[in-house]
């Protein structure tokens, strides 16, 4: 299993930029691949960036490429998400998760299965 923990959330101005980062725990010698994702009330959690193991291969909802990005470190178990240009309707509880993938440059989008308990991103106007 994979112990994830997120920090970094918190108030910011429309416009501004948060650095959102996940620590993972755990098992953590085989492949796994992390994400973000984001929820706010009445509305389903929706993917944000995904980043293989190998950090060779990433993905964006539509809603945030060219603004957000999402890296993984040298040891490959810390993920960031570097948001820039922050928006009135990013403001959700953003999730750390992660999958273990067969290949390590797998990419899967979905059927993420270890979540940490996320942090509060606030936008103010």
């Amino acid at each position: 299993q994979v112990q994830l923990v997120e920090s970094g959330g918190g108030l910011v101005q429309a416009g501004d930029s948060l650095r959102l980062s996940c620590a993972a725990s755990g098992r953590t010698a085989s492949s796994y691949a992390m994400g973000w994702f984001r929820q706010v009330p009445g509305k389903e959690r929706e993917s944000v960036a995904v980043i293989s193991w190998t950090r060779t291969r990433t993905s964006y909802a539509d809603s945030v490429k060219g603004r957000f990005t999402i890296s993984r470190d040298g040891g490959k178990n810390t993920v960031y998400l570097q948001m820039n240009s922050l928006k009135p309707e990013d403001p959700a509880v953003y999730y750390c998760a992660a999958r273990y993938t067969v290949l390590s440059g797998d990419l899967p989008l979905t059927g993420y299965n270890y979540w940490g308990r996320g942090t509060q991103v606030t936008v103010s106007s």
